[in-house]
């Protein structure tokens, strides 16, 4: 992985969590217990700062950036998909960002709320708690059922376990070389 210190500012990274060997995380970012960033991934707190809660996975790809007056915030049990990008985003707890969403500046999140793939949540929307939101530019489809969105923590704690075999299965180079 590659942390880089920023503007006399540096990550910060619960011992828990676990980083990608070729994830890139930049300036003043701090990720919480437990959670993930996944391969490729860059979080690039130059400008502000990037706020990662506890359990929260971020898969491979992702990219996150902040503005000067508006930070990046995942709040707890947050799982951000597969090349999606969340720019100055706040997303609430329990969330699920689906892959190559994008979400861009001060928007909000509501908690419990599913943001479908290929989604694009436009600067200072703010989404509900508990909805569906789909398209281009994002609407807001239907209120999610509590049922439905509580099968989003169970998906975010299946992260935590996956980050933690990626962590006890890595192979060193020399492991692989060969002649």
């Amino acid at each position: 992985m590659l942390l880089l210190p920023f503007a006399g500012k540096k990550p910060r990274i619960h011992r828990s969590a676990w980083i990608a060997p070729n994830a890139t995380i930049i300036g003043d970012v701090e990720i919480g217990p437990k959670s993930s960033v996944f391969y490729g991934s860059v979080l690039r707190g130059d400008v502000g700062a990037i706020r990662i809660g506890a359990r929260c996975n971020i898969q491979d790809n992702c990219v996150f950036h902040v503005e000067e007056d508006t930070p990046c915030v995942l709040e707890n049990d947050v799982t951000v998909g597969h090349m999606a990008m969340v720019h100055a985003a706040h997303v609430e707890s329990g969330s699920l960002v689906d892959m190559s969403s994008s979400l861009l500046s001060r928007c909000t999140i509501g908690a419990g709320s599913l943001i479908a793939a290929g989604a694009v949540v436009l600067e200072g929307t703010k989404i509900p708690p508990r909805s569906l939101a789909a398209g281009v530019p994002t609407k807001v489809r239907r209120e999610l059922s509590p049922e439905e969105s509580e099968a989003f923590i169970p998906h975010a704690a299946r992260y935590v376990e996956c980050a933690q075999r990626q962590s006890s299965e890595a192979l060193s180079l020399d492991e692989v070389l060969f002649d």
